[in-house]
């Protein structure tokens, strides 16, 4: 499996999986352009996209579905709720929940909480490899531990920090404590605490995502896991950050 997040943040977000027998993309949230340049940059050609799964409806997640998916025919996973909060118009989708397995891959998706109708984190896996994607989530179930433990690759939610966010006079008191509610976003301690408890001697990489441009830093949130990992004795330093517009290295998993 080949992992590459080409775009993280609020202003859009996508990433690009490839398997053995599929190339997949997690949400179109910004312009199809950027996504069709960010894949022939590393060598992927667009039409060759045949699977896009959506975590939820807002804009910065499905802002470039309608015309990348009118212009290539993916097969579109989305739920029912999803597609009609998100009011567009696609032709070639399937509401598919919960497990799919198709040529040899496993996608299950994740139930998370978010001010939305309905939201899926993923975990994919194929023979040797596995990942799992989970960002826009105020917390997560810890009934879901048992499908997300242990897996090579997460692209994990580190959205702010609290005091950032609470010191920030652009934001008015009802978005912060939204955002700091469980249908908001996991704040750096958050992300640390989950991913303290869920990476294994199986997790080769952490890739942290969806990082606020007025609540967060880069620095921030990787002290943030470092100190919270370094605490309960885990080595592991193999971690980077997903930026907005710049995409991280299309890595082996």
């Amino acid at each position: 499996m080949k992992v590459s997040v080409l775009s993280s943040g609020s202003k859009g977000n996508c990433t690009y999986i490839e398997t053995n027998n599929h190339k997949i993309l997690i949400d179109i949230g910004t312009s199809s352009l950027y996504v069709e340049k960010s894949l022939k940059s590393i060598g992927i050609n667009p039409e060759d996209i045949d699977m896009i799964l959506i975590t939820h409806a807002h804009i910065d997640h499905v802002n470039g579905l309608r015309v990348f998916s009118k212009k290539y025919n993916p097969l579109v996973y989305i739920s029912d709720k999803i597609l009609k909060e998100s009011n567009l118009k696609i032709e070639n989708v399937s509401s598919e929940e919960e497990i799919l397995v198709k040529n040899d891959v496993s996608i299950r998706s994740i139930r998370l909480s978010h001010d939305v109708t309905d939201i899926k984190g993923y975990v994919i896996e194929e023979e040797n490899s596995s990942m799992v994607y989970i960002t826009d989530t105020g917390y997560i179930n810890e009934n879901n531990f048992e499908y997300i433990k242990n897996k090579n690759l997460y692209v994990f939610e580190s959205n702010h920090d609290v005091e950032k966010l609470m010191n920030n006079p652009k934001y008015p008191h009802h978005t912060k404590i939204r955002i700091l509610s469980d249908k908001g976003h996991l704040s750096n301690k958050d992300s640390a605490y989950y991913l303290s408890k869920l990476i294994g001697n199986d997790t080769h990489h952490i890739i942290l995502a969806h990082l606020s441009e007025q609540n967060n830093t880069e620095e921030l949130a990787l002290s943030t896991l470092k100190e919270t990992l370094e605490r309960k004795n885990i080595n592991f330093k193999n971690i980077k950050v997903a930026r907005q517009n710049e995409m991280t290295e299309l890595m082996e998993v």
